[in-house]
Formats: structure tokens, C-alpha cells, sequence
């Protein structure tokens, strides 16, 4: 064996052990960052071949490989926009020139600026949009994604289109010719740009068994009721709302009984409101919250997932770049495809455990002092055999 050789083995060593530090020292400096996946530096020997009669040493070389695909403790927040993946599956974004990612960091906030979702490394969170129905999903690319932006969920007024009326008109009502009116409620609705129109129901006892129930400028109707108060005929009125959209009032939940009269009223639409907030469903849905508590489906968040996972590509920022040991990107949706599911309000810790790093450092510090020794220890006998030749 060369004294050479011993220099470059002692030097190998040490490149080894630091290189060694230097995952332990990541890990630990990210043991607090959320999703993040703790690196190791695997070792393996390099032998270089050797006659009987003397030993060429060789050297060690490292891998570092990260634990990507293991899952990091959940831990539940107090932010309806944080986001946690339990199981497979990681979360596209992209950075501010489009470039996308996958990440497992879900702490995701609204940007003041753009309206955009990011995450604490300034990573746009990517969703399909809804604006034009279910959006068409290529399974092994991600086109079709844009930034979920709540600024784009604009101020938004419904039209009315249906309604109902609901309860009792009393059995014992006298019965009177039209066009008199016994009872008369009132139910709001909206037209095509959010402006209320109120709709009048009355109703006039005009038989035994029979109602007649008017709108004005709308409909009418008859209802019908058997010996035992329940509605037998003419439970719906259909017609088109002045600036609005054609409605149909729903009378099917009446009944004739020798009660008081009570009825009750609802419909849908609403007048102009605007989005104060976002929610986020287990399934990947993105609804948009208004001001007056509607929920509007505004985008569908998919998932990506990789055949190896642990051999994604880190970039900073805690997010991955899919490579060629990786396997190519699919997409999907949570808890479907093998996918993992979605938390609202938690996120995934990171998977280092300090304890383990501690003691992977003290290995290193001492695989690091030996190999010095060796080194070391090479180079006085080099100084010897250079000072038999003086």
C-alpha cells in the first residue's frame, strides 16, 4: 500500500464524514419547516484492485437521498387555509414565471398584491378553474392550471329561479268569491342583476277543498286538498321574473288542516355581495365565500404523484422537480387513483427527528476526527521517507 494511497483514503474520509455533517446540519436547521423531508448521506465503498503481496487502498463515495415518500407527523392550525396531505401525493405550484413544482408545504395564504394562495416560500398554490364547468383533466400533464386567486371570485349577484311556499291554510276559512283575498304573503327574489323583486302569493278559500293562489303579474293555480287536508293537485306555479330568469314556486308542502294559518317562504338568488374568504373542501374543491354566506365551487385543487417519489429533484423552497429515476407527473384528485387526502386547517411537519440527527452528528464527528488521524498519520510517514533521501 502506497503512503499515497493512505493520504487519499484518510482524505476520502474526511470528504465522506463532512459531507455527512452537512445533511445532519439541513435536517436540523429544518426540523420546524413544514412538509419538509429529511436528506441522508448513503456511503459506498470505491476498491481499486491489489496484487498479494501489497494492498491498494481505495476510497468511499456518498449518495445523498432524501426521504421524500415518508409521511411527516399532522399537526392542526388555527388557518382554514392550511392544508395537509395524509398519503400519497404532493401539491402544484409554481414559482412567479409559471416554472411548476410539487410540494408537500401547505401553508398557504392570500397574497396581498395579486390575490394569489402561497405558501411561506412564495409558491402559488395551482387549481383547475370551475368558471366553465368541470374543467378537463390531462392525466399525465399540467396543463390547464392557473394560480387560485381570490380576486378573481368578483362581486357576484344569482337570479332567482326557484322558490317555495310551505305550512297550513286553515280548514275552516270562509269561502269567498274572487277576486277577494283571504290570506297574502310575500316572498323577495332577484333578477338578472341582483335588484329585488318581490313577489305577492295570495291565496282566497274559493271551495270546500280549494285555494285559489295568485302572483300577481306572475301566475296562478289551484290547489286541491282530500277529505284529509293533503294536496292533491296544482302544487307549482311557473313563470318568468320581470329582468329575470324563468322561476318556478313550489306549493307541493301545503296542506288544509283545522289549524291556524302558518306558512313559510324561501328562495334562492341573492342581491350584489362580495368574497370575504375562501374554504376549501376535502375533495380538492375551492369555494368562494360571500359576504352573505353563499358557496360557489370557484376551483378544483388536483394532486401529483410520482412512481419515486424519493427520487424527485429538491429545489429550494422546499418543492421538487420530477426527474428521470423519478418517473413522470400524474395528476388526480384527493382519495382517488391511490392518492392521498386533504386536511383542512393542519399541516405535515417535517419527518426529521432531532434525536436521530444528534447522534448521526456524533458519528460523523468521530468518523471525521479517525479519518484525520489516518491522514495524518500518512503524512509524518511521508516526511519520514522524504528525509531518507537528505
Amino acid at each position: 500500500m502506497s503512503l499515497y494511497g493512505v493520504l487519499r483514503t484518510g482524505v476520502s474520509g474526511m470528504n465522506a464524514q463532512s459531507n455527512k455533517l452537512g445533511t445532519v446540519a439541513e435536517n436540523i436547521q429544518n426540523a420546524s419547516t413544514s412538509g419538509y423531508k429529511r436528506a441522508s448521506t448513503e456511503f459506498s465503498s470505491l476498491i481499486l484492485s491489489s496484487g498479494k503481496g501489497a494492498y491498494n487502498s481505495g476510497a468511499v463515495t456518498t449518495t445523498v437521498r432524501y426521504a421524500i415518500g415518508d409521511q411527516g407527523p399532522i399537526s392542526y392550525t388555527t388557518s382554514g387555509s392550511d392544508l395537509a396531505i395524509s398519503g400519497n401525493g404532493f401539491f402544484v405550484v409554481s414559482d412567479k414565471t409559471g416554472t411548476p413544482y410539487l410540494t408537500r408545504a401547505g401553508n398557504f395564504v392570500v397574497d396581498g398584491p395579486t390575490g394569489n394562495l402561497v405558501n411561506s416560500a412564495g409558491f402559488q398554490l395551482m387549481g383547475y378553474s370551475l368558471a366553465g364547468g368541470q374543467p378537463n383533466v390531462a392525466l399525465n400533464s399540467l396543463n390547464g392550471l392557473v394560480p387560485i386567486n381570490l380576486s378573481s371570485m368578483a362581486m357576484q349577484a344569482r337570479p332567482t329561479t326557484t322558490g317555495s311556499v310551505t305550512g297550513n291554510l286553515p280548514y275552516n276559512e270562509p269561502i269567498v268569491a274572487l277576486p277577494a283575498i283571504s290570506k297574502k304573503s310575500s316572498l323577495v327574489t332577484y333578477d338578472n342583476v341582483g335588484n329585488p323583486v318581490t313577489l305577492d302569493v295570495n291565496m282566497t278559500k274559493t271551495g270546500a277543498n280549494t285555494w285559489n293562489v295568485t302572483i300577481p303579474g306572475g301566475g296562478t293555480t289551484t290547489l286541491t286538498f282530500d277529505a284529509m287536508g293533503q294536496l292533491t293537485s296544482g302544487g307549482t306555479i311557473a313563470f318568468t321574473i320581470a329582468n329575470g330568469q324563468p322561476f318556478t314556486l313550489d306549493l307541493t308542502k301545503m296542506t288544509q288542516l283545522a289549524g291556524e294559518y302558518a306558512v313559510t317562504g324561501s328562495a334562492n338568488g341573492n342581491a350584489p355581495t362580495a368574497v370575504k374568504g375562501a374554504e376549501f373542501g376535502s375533495d380538492g374543491t375551492v369555494y368562494a365565500v360571500y359576504e352573505d354566506g353563499t358557496r360557489i365551487a370557484s376551483y378544483k385543487m388536483p394532486l401529483a404523484n410520482v412512481p419515486s417519489p424519493d427520487n424527485l429533484t429538491p429545489r429550494a423552497g422546499n418543492v421538487y422537480e420530477a426527474s428521470i429515476t423519478s418517473g413522470g407527473i400524474q395528476v388526480g384528485f384527493p382519495e382517488q387513483g391511490g392518492l392521498g387526502t386533504i386536511s383542512v386547517g393542519a399541516l405535515e411537519q417535517s419527518n426529521v427527528d432531532i434525536g436521530t440527527e444528534l447522534t448521526a452528528m456524533i458519528e460523523a464527528q468521530t468518523g471525521y476526527t479517525a479519518n484525520s488521524k489516518v491522514f495524518q498519520t500518512g503524512s509524518e510517514l511521508l516526511d519520514v521517507l522524504m528525509s531518507l533521501k537528505r
